[in-house]
């Protein structure tokens, strides 16, 4: 039985923050528990709600593109995430790319301001007995709710390994060795400093890459990776050239000093409105900190670079969405505790985002009295909500925001297309679906 109307939101990240936004704002009374800055995780630097401690991108501002498509949809509800992303984004070409310190502040004062929303300090053990809960602690859910969670789902693998990528101080790099410029000059501003090698260059990097001696993990964990965040050691360990298929693509970026393409590029990101500190697109990394800065030197670019932060390897927590989530994202064993964000095995800022809206909406339902209604799946937001309670537990693994989460099967007329009309056609049917969807639910 509830206790209350009130809902407990454990974790101011994106999820937390998204869900806290959406349910004030109608009219919830809402207690955000944050544990940091009282305690720290592995990653976070600041008790500010909505940190972003990895990339500073959420992804791709292109409406016919999978995470453009969620975007719609998200802006459609009315995102809180993506109203802030829009007054402190930084150029990132195609990107939508923030100033992550404007950024956590303006969401922040947001929430902290909303007569609706109370915060509480400290860390939370267990969800409050007889209160409707969203956990939405992300990947680096501290211990002590992690072995709630264990007990609560009857598991014991909640989790994968992640890596950060280093950030560069911009007066150090050289720039009369990089360029400005977006890959095959999309967007509408040039964003990056492309860091060119010559194959020499390549492969001497690779060499010392392979030879840096990296974190190793823990004795009694094995090493498991989501594959769009591994660190660049182990994708250079699947081959000499495996990189300059991935992060160090030179494809599409002219060097203007040559005219030609590089044998490898390393692509920089601006950290903040004022350019004054970059990040390295890709380059996460388990490389252990005294080895970081010999290995990245030996970019020609970088070569006197000094690190605003080096890149690390942390623990993520995750759940097996499809064995222990019910369709609105509580929990099998605990119905009045819902899960949101990167702990469902969604990755990414954006689907975790997007997560904690799902969250809010289903919880919002409960509240109301209303029967659970999901966006259906040929809308972005169920085809990601059909990832995490719908995918076949063997198999589950977390996953971004893609094409391969829709089912063209659930769409009018499509299966016929080509790779670009079937997006156009996809992403016009998916928003059409949705605002349907919306209309009726809201």
């Amino acid at each position: 039985m509830l206790h209350s109307k009130k809902v407990h939101i454990v974790g101011s990240g994106l999820a937390g923050s998204e869900a806290a936004y959406y349910l004030a704002s109608r009219g919830v009374k809402v207690v955000l528990h944050e544990m940091r800055p009282e305690r720290l995780t592995e990653a976070h630097k600041t008790g500010q709600c909505a940190e972003l401690v990895c990339s500073n991108s959420l992804k791709s501002k292109d409406p016919l593109s999978a995470p453009g498509m969620l975007k719609n949809e998200m802006m459609r509800v009315g995102s809180l995430i993506l109203d802030t992303a829009a007054v402190s984004e930084v150029p990132g070409g195609q990107a939508l790319a923030v100033d992550r310190e404007i950024f956590a502040d303006k969401v922040t004062h947001t929430l902290r301001t909303h007569p609706n929303i109370t915060f509480q300090a400290g860390e939370v053990e267990a969800p409050p007995a007889g209160e409707l809960t969203l956990i939405a602690t992300g990947p680096l859910t501290s211990q002590k709710l992690t072995d709630w969670l264990e007990r609560a789902t009857a598991t014991d693998d909640l989790y994968f390994y992640d890596a950060i990528a280093p950030i560069i101080d911009a007066n150090t790099i050289d720039m009369e060795s990089a360029f400005l410029a977006n890959r095959y000059d999309k967007g509408e501003e040039e964003a990056y400093l492309n860091c060119p090698m010559n194959e020499e260059e390549y492969h001497r990097f690779i060499d010392a890459l392979m030879a840096a001696e990296k974190v190793p993990p823990k004795a009694f964990e094995k090493e498991k990776f989501f594959a769009g965040c591994q660190p660049i050691e182990a994708i250079a360990a699947s081959g000499r050239e495996s990189l300059r298929f991935g992060p160090m693509k030179p494809v599409g970026l002219t060097n203007p000093k040559t005219g030609r393409w590089a044998h490898a590029i390393v692509q920089l990101r601006p950290e903040n409105r004022a350019r004054t500190a970059y990040n390295l697109v890709g380059f996460q990394t388990k490389l252990k900190y005294g080895e970081q800065a010999k290995v990245f030197r030996q970019i020609p670019a970088l070569k006197n670079a000094e690190f605003l932060r080096l890149g690390s390897i942390h623990r993520n927590t995750f759940v097996c969405g499809p064995k222990v989530l019910r369709n609105d994202l509580s929990l099998k064993g605990s119905p009045w505790v819902y899960l949101g964000g990167q702990i469902t095995g969604v990755e990414g800022y954006l689907e975790s985002a997007a997560c904690g809206m799902l969250a809010a909406i289903f919880i919002e339902q409960r509240l109301n009295g209303k029967p659970h209604e999901a966006p259906p799946a040929n809308t972005a937001l169920g085809a990601l909500l059909r990832h995490i309670t719908g995918s076949e537990v063997k198999n589950y693994q977390p996953a971004n925001m893609h094409f391969g989460l829709f089912d063209s099967h659930l769409f009018e007329n499509c299966l016929a297309l080509k790779k670009e009309p079937l997006r156009q056609a996809l992403a016009q049917q998916a928003s059409q679906n949705f605002n349907q969807w919306w209309s009726a639910a809201k």
